[in-house]
Order: C-alpha cells, then sequence, then structure tokens
C-alpha cells in the first residue's frame, strides 16, 4: 500500500465512523422524556382493546421524525422476555454506537495512520537511495550542501565523468586537470594531486589539502572559481578538487598568445571589475582570504569573458616541506595576514599594468626592464602618461580617457613601494566603479552553471 492509497483509506473509514455518530438522535435525552410524554397520554385516551384487530400494545407512533418500539410488557408489571434483553432505547443504542466507535474505528484509524506514515518513510527513503550518480535532485538538496559543507564524492563517480581520467586539459608537475561532464552537460574541472602513494602524503600534506578545502568553501563568488566537492581515498590513493571550469583559457593565453583572440577595451575593463569585486570580497570575509598567487595565469575566462579567479596553490604547498610555526611566528600572524592583503593591492596593480598594455609584468628577453618599472617612469615624469604604455592592438578600439586617467591613478596608489601607503580593495573598486560603470551584476558570467553543477555533485555525494 503506498502513501496515496493509505490517506484515502483513512479519510474513507473516518467518513463511515462520523456517519454511524450521526445515526441516534441528536438530543437522546430529550427524545426520551418526548417519548414518555407520548405514552402517558396515550394511556389516558379511552381507546378499545381492539382496533381492527391489531393490539393497542403492538405499536404506539411517535410524534417524532422517526418510529420507536413501545414500552415492553414489563412496564405494566408483566415479565421480561429473554429474547428482548437488549436496549432498544435511544440512550442504550447511542451507548453502543459510541462503544463500536471507541472499541474499533478509533483502534483501526490508528492503525491505519501508522502504516500510512511507515507507508511514506519507507517510499522516502526509497526515493533518495535511487539517487543515480550525475542526477539532478530538486528535493532541497542544494540548501542542505550549504548547511554540511562541501560534499565528498567517490573516484569512481569522478572517475566516469572524465572518461576514466583521459580528458587531460592542463598537466603540470605537481598536479593534472581534467574536464568532466555532467549529464546535464555542466562542464566541470577536476584536479588530482600527482602523488600516487599514501607513503608520499604526509601529515603535513593533509593538513594543506584539508585548510585549502576550508578556505575554498567560504569564498562562494560567482568571479572565483568555486569548489564543488572533494574525493580523498586510499586505494588507489586519491586526493582531488571538483571545481568549475571556464572554457576560454587564461587571461594570460589571451593577452599574449599570438593564436588567441585579444580582448577589446570595454571586455578587459570587465575583467578589470570582476577582478576587484572579487578580491573585495575575499578580503572582507572573516577571517580575511588572501590569494597566495594572483596573476594572469591564475585567472580563467568563462564563456562570455568574464574573469574567474582560480586558487591552485595547494598542489605545490602538500610537497612543501613542513614548518612549525613559533610562538613569534604565531603572535604576528595579524601582521603576516595584513601584508598577504597589501601584497593582493600591489598584485592587482600589476595586473592592471599587464591587461591595459598587453605586455608581460616582468623582464623577458629583449627588454630590460619590467612594467612596473616602466610605469613607475611613467609616473614619475609629467611629460609622460600611463598611455604610452597602452596596448597597440587597441589603437582601433575607442576607449575614454577619463577611464585611462582612473586607471592611471590607481595603479600608482596600488604599486607603491610602502604597503601601509596602498589603499584597501574597497577603494580601489569603489573608485574604479565610479570611472568604468560596470556593476557587480554586469561583471559577472551571463549564464553561470554553477547552481546544476552544485546540484548534481551533492546528489552524488547523496546516492553513493
Amino acid at each position: 500500500m503506498d502513501a496515496s492509497s493509505s490517506l484515502v483509506l483513512v479519510m474513507l473509514t473516518l467518513h463511515s465512523a462520523m456517519t454511524a455518530a450521526d445515526l441516534p438522535a441528536a438530543q437522546p435525552s430529550h427524545r426520551r422524556l418526548l417519548l414518555q410524554q407520548d405514552t402517558t397520554n396515550l394511556a389516558a385516551l379511552p381507546l378499545p382493546a381492539n382496533v381492527h384487530g391489531v393490539p393497542v400494545d403492538a405499536h404506539v407512533p411517535s410524534h417524532g421524525t422517526g418510529s420507536f418500539p413501545a414500552a415492553s410488557p414489563s412496564r405494566h408489571g408483566g415479565q421480561n422476555d429473554p429474547s428482548e434483553a437488549a436496549p432498544t432505547t435511544p440512550a442504550a443504542y447511542l451507548s453502543r454506537s459510541m462503544r463500536w466507535l471507541y472499541m474499533v474505528v478509533l483502534p483501526a484509524l490508528a492503525l491505519l495512520l501508522l502504516a500510512g506514515l511507515a507507508c511514506w518513510l519507507l517510499c522516502r527513503k526509497s526515493a533518495v537511495a535511487t539517487i543515480g550518480p550525475w542526477k539532478t535532485g530538486l528535493s532541497g538538496q542544494l540548501q542542505k550542501a550549504f548547511a554540511t559543507g562541501v560534499p565528498k564524492l567517490q573516484r569512481s563517480e569522478l572517475e566516469r565523468a572524465c572518461e576514466d581520467f583521459s580528458n587531460i586539459v592542463a598537466s603540470y608537475p605537481h598536479y593534472t586537470v581534467y574536464k568532466g561532464t555532467l549529464s546535464t552537460g555542466v562542464e566541470i574541472a577536476v584536479v588530482s594531486t600527482m602523488i600516487t602513494s599514501s607513503k608520499e602524503w604526509s601529515e603535513h600534506s593533509e593538513t594543506c589539502f584539508r585548510r585549502k578545502i576550508d578556505t575554498l568553501s567560504r569564498i562562494n563568488h560567482k568571479n572565483f572559481i568555486n569548489l564543488l566537492g572533494f574525493c580523498e581515498e586510499e586505494e588507489p590513493f586519491t586526493r582531488m578538487m571538483v571545481l568549475e571550469y571556464a572554457p576560454n583559457g587564461t587571461l594570460h593565453e589571451s593577452l599574449h598568445a599570438e593564436d588567441f583572440e585579444h580582448i577589446a577595451w570595454r571586455g578587459r575593463m570587465r575583467i578589470i571589475m570582476g577582478l576587484a569585486y572579487c578580491i573585495q570580497h575575499m578580503h572582507e570575509l572573516s577571517p580575511p582570504v588572501v590569494h597566495p598567487d594572483l596573476q594572469s595565469s591564475s585567472i580563467l575566462l568563462s564563456e562570455d569573458g568574464a574573469a574567474k579567479i582560480a586558487d591552485m596553490s595547494v598542489w605545490h604547498e602538500v610537497i612543501s616541506e613542513a614548518k612549525t610555526a613559533t610562538n613569534g611566528e604565531l603572535d604576528h600572524h595579524q601582521e603576516q595576514v595584513s601584508a598577504g592583503l597589501a601584497g593582493n593591492v600591489h598584485s592587482f596593480g600589476v595586473l592592471l599594468l599587464e591587461i591595459i598594455s598587453g605586455k608581460l609584468p616582468f623582464p623577458y628577453p629583449g627588454h630590460e626592464r619590467s612594467l612596473v618599472s616602466s610605469a613607475l617612469e611613467c609616473i614619475a615624469n609629467d611629460d609622460r602618461s600611463i598611455a604610452s604604455l597602452l596596448d597597440p592592438t587597441l589603437c582601433d578600439h575607442i576607449h575614454r580617457e577619463d577611464e585611462l586617467a582612473v586607471i592611471g591613478e590607481v595603479i600608482r596608489a596600488c604599486i607603491q613601494s610602502d604597503p601601509r601607503n596602498r589603499p584597501s580593495m574597497r577603494e580601489v573598486a569603489a573608485r574604479l566603479r565610479e570611472a568604468i560603470g560596470i556593476s557587480p551584476v554586469a561583471a559577472t558570467p551571463r549564464l553561470s552553471p554553477l547552481w546544476w553543477a552544485e546540484l548534481e555533485v551533492l546528489s552524488t555525494a547523496e546516492g553513493s
């Protein structure tokens, strides 16, 4: 019996019980008094002993809505007939009906309700258990993900999504990036350590891995490559992170690779604002999150060209030698965080230079000075402006002089040698938005599959 059938049966039984309870008169005491009064009045009338051959005591009509049997002969001094021992008055009938209701109907209703509840619980449990791998769930599981943290996934499910880990996007000395596809077509990135044995994975490595999971799970910004899940298994040894996938490569490739289409001025302004809003969000978390390696190679681009900051530093940290913090270092933790925040502001100023100039930020063959040195020289000389560093490919694109002037001011403030004189990212984002006019919503990807990806990854964790 399923839950719906049980509910229907309960309603029908309850209706029958209420109908049976309504059969006796609504006011039995009043009808008993009326019956006695009618019988007394009839006895006082000079009726013949036999009318048309029917004894008077055979049937006494009632003035009520129905007919009741006449009083038994015992009321006139006769003996009771054993066959008529059962009570026939309305009160007795009502008492018997209520007794039947309490002894039969109510226990039956309780049993049916319990059966219906059991069926409902079994059906619900079965529905959760049959959520298959990479199937979308829509029963409030996304809210559960936010309440319980990042879901832990099985290697077999990730292997299936990544075509037996044959779909390699990039390979680095410390980690490999695989591309996976969910059942709805949403693409994910699965990042795995190159370490293949638990003997090479130290306690320090595990601490770094878990700390990074906790940090990434707190960011949750649309201009960030967000963490969707993780995998840790011992046989075979596995440490993986499941992230959003950005299909248009890195900002570094778009700015410097010849086979990539270069970005127009307005597109670069959108990238700048997306970076500013995301870094501001990270710095204003509690505790703040500092990006350890903020450069163009760690910034990916979405399908519509929006910036998505990635953090892959953990895969280098897990193989680094563990360092035991001294009491003095712990005492200066807040100073280290402040220095990291100021360092991000400096890195953002360098990114601004790289984005508007299209040049590599550090010295490379054929160039003796870094991009920062060239910018500082332009700022120091009144006869030269930041426009002299503008990307030549932007000559044919319309750009506003006031936007470029504000960007120059922000660059000068961000790359100051004294970290204490650098502005906060809130100040930087506000100044840039005032000039460029791109809101946080306009700077984020227009078609973000994050919601569906979270649903499917969570469904996999629930069904495992």
